[in-house]
């Protein structure tokens, strides 16, 4: 992935080459700083924020309201809480989270009290 020499870039991403993007800022020794999910028309904005030396760099994927995310624990597996956070809040389908807290992270008193738009 080749990332402007701005020092913080927000890229819309597609699905389809979601993980490939992720694998080559691995790669190229970037640091996952923060996953964060907004509730939109109709799905979900999801913003993950990469890391290096004095740079930073957002993946911007928009998914449908049912539509799975593939996790990226195998890559990053410190994602795994803001993956678990953001699935068990707002209630996006991520697919291959490991490890998944099958909605027990949280004392809460309603299932995804953020899914729905306010």
């Amino acid at each position: 992935m080749q990332v402007k020499e701005d020092i913080n870039e927000i890229r819309p991403i597609e699905k389809d080459e979601f993980l490939s993007e992720i694998i080559c800022l691995k790669m190229d020794a970037w640091r996952l700083v923060q996953i964060c999910a907004v509730r939109i028309e109709d799905g979900f904005e999801l913003s993950y924020t990469f890391c290096k030396e004095y740079r930073m760099v957002t993946l911007r994927l928009i998914t449908k309201e049912q539509e799975e995310v593939s996790s990226i624990t195998q890559i990053y597996p410190c994602a795994f809480m803001q993956e678990n956070e953001m699935k068990e809040l707002f209630g996006v389908p991520v697919r291959e989270l490991a490890p998944d807290y099958h909605e027990k992270l949280y004392r809460i008193d309603r299932e995804t009290p953020f899914k729905e738009k306010g």
